[in-house]
C-alpha cells in the first residue's frame, strides 16, 4: 500500500506527481527543484540551488518521519556538469558515511531552467 506524503515546507508538485510516495520499506521523492516554498524563487548560483534543492528534499523526508541519514539513493540531475563539483562541495555537507548510492547525469535542461534537481531514496529502519 503506498500513502502520499506532502509538506508546505517544500514547493507543491508543478504536475501530475506527488512530493513523495511512501511505499512501507522505502520513501521515494519525486525530483526535487531549487525552489523556495515560501518565497517561489529559486537561487541564481549551483551553491545556492543545491543547498535549496536538499533543503526541500529534507523537508519532505521529514513529514514522512524520515531524515538525511535515511537516504540509501541520491539522483542528482545537473543542466551542466560543470557545475558538479561546486553541488558535490554542498551535497557532502548534507551526507555522512556511510554514504547513499549516487548518480549524477547532465540533462539538456530543467523545468523553470533550474541548474539542478535532487531525488532521493529513503529506507525505512528495519
Amino acid at each position: 500500500m503506498k500513502k502520499i506524503i506532502e509538506t508546505s515546507a517544500a514547493p507543491g508538485a508543478i504536475g501530475p506527481y506527488s512530493q513523495a510516495v511512501d511505499a512501507g520499506a522505502f520513501v521515494y521523492t519525486s525530483g526535487q527543484l531549487p525552489i523556495d516554498p515560501v518565497t517561489g524563487q529559486m537561487p541564481a548560483d549551483i551553491t545556492g540551488q543545491t543547498k535549496q534543492s536538499l533543503e526541500n528534499v529534507s523537508a519532505i523526508l521529514e513529514a514522512a518521519g524520515l531524515s538525511m541519514k535515511n537516504v540509501v539513493k541520491t539522483m542528482v540531475f545537473l543542466a551542466d556538469m560543470g557545475d558538479f563539483q561546486a553541488m558535490n562541495e554542498v551535497y557532502s555537507q548534507y551526507f555522512s558515511a556511510p554514504y547513499p548510492a549516487r548518480s549524477a547525469v547532465a540533462v539538456k535542461s530543467l523545468p523553470k531552467n533550474a541548474l539542478v534537481e535532487i531525488e532521493v531514496i529513503a529506507a525505512r529502519a528495519e
